[in-house]
């Protein structure tokens, strides 16, 4: 379930722990349970903007996702608007390691929902089978039209014990920013998925034990910027300091996928630019724009 305001921390000896952080009744009484949940394909599709089938499709993600061995991810983008609607409607912008072909996942990225009459932004970060862990929308505010940026990178250092039961895990780092804001949030966590693709996605994410209904999101990102952009992977184990990525040479024809629920396809990504680390994504059927950046 989710846990409203539990934000991780590594103490002086290098345990994890889980810090509740205040948050108010009202908050917890309303917030749904949320998972970001592995890639869920579907029937092609076709892509109404290329005129061909992607080269994915599946019914809470789309964007991009590259296939290889990964032990690091980054990007950033600008945290979209979502409209009113009749019903709850759901949406997360993030980026992440693993989850395209498996069931493994670590990610972080900010949710855009509407629910109870009102729309809801924050931040959070995730390793599957767990839910998601808010990150604490008074300390750390989100809103849309902020510039996000974040990394998750695997490093030397090991905990024991693991998740689950599962023995030794290397510590993975997981840092996202609210460069509009100014603030940064960073945790470091166990994890042992085998790092067999990375992505940079919009997704609709499992409430309730269900794939919502996808909100309906508007990015507006600064000119000569993608919606995401930025997008960087990393292939070696850091030992110290802040990883160096190469640029993850975004290619539609490999590595875009669309989102399809009830037969419609409700979100579809863009080419890529010229320098292959940023694309936009847009609601509904239509490819959008190429960034110029």
């Amino acid at each position: 379930m989710r846990r409203p305001g539990l934000v991780a921390a590594v103490c002086s000896a290098g345990a994890l722990l889980a810090v509740p952080a205040a948050v108010s009744a009202s908050t917890v009484a309303t917030a749904p349970a949320i998972v970001h949940a592995a890639r869920m394909p579907v029937a092609a599709a076709r892509d109404a903007g290329h005129g061909v089938h992607s080269t994915w499709q599946a019914s809470n993600w789309s964007g991009y996702a590259e296939t290889g061995s990964f032990t690091g991810v980054t990007g950033t983008w600008t945290v979209p608007s979502v409209s009113a609607s009749s019903g709850a409607t759901y949406s997360s912008a993030w980026i992440g390691v693993d989850g395209f072909n498996d069931s493994s996942l670590i990610q972080t990225g900010t949710e855009e929902d509407y629910y109870s009459g009102a729309t809801h932004y924050d931040a959070w970060w995730e390793i599957l089978p767990a839910a998601e862990t808010e990150i604490s929308p008074s300390t750390y505010p989100v809103a849309p039209g902020d510039r996000m940026s974040a990394s998750i990178w695997e490093t030397s250092a090991t905990t024991g014990g693991g998740r689950h039961g599962k023995g030794s895990e290397h510590v993975w780092d997981i840092k996202i920013a609210d460069t509009t804001k100014g603030w940064t949030f960073s945790t470091a966590q166990g994890y042992n998925g085998a790092g067999t693709s990375a992505e940079w996605i919009m997704e609709a994410p499992e409430v309730g034990g269900r794939i919502a209904t996808l909100a309906h999101y508007v990015f507006s990102p600064p000119a000569g910027t993608g919606d995401f952009d930025n997008a960087g992977i990393l292939s070696t184990i850091v030992s110290s300091g802040t990883p160096t990525y190469s640029g993850a040479a975004l290619n539609y024809a490999n590595d875009s996928g669309v989102m399809v629920q009830n037969g419609a396809q409700v979100s579809t990504p863009g080419d890529p630019d010229s320098a292959l680390t940023a694309f936009n994504v847009a609601y509904g059927s239509s490819l959008p724009s190429t960034p110029t950046g």
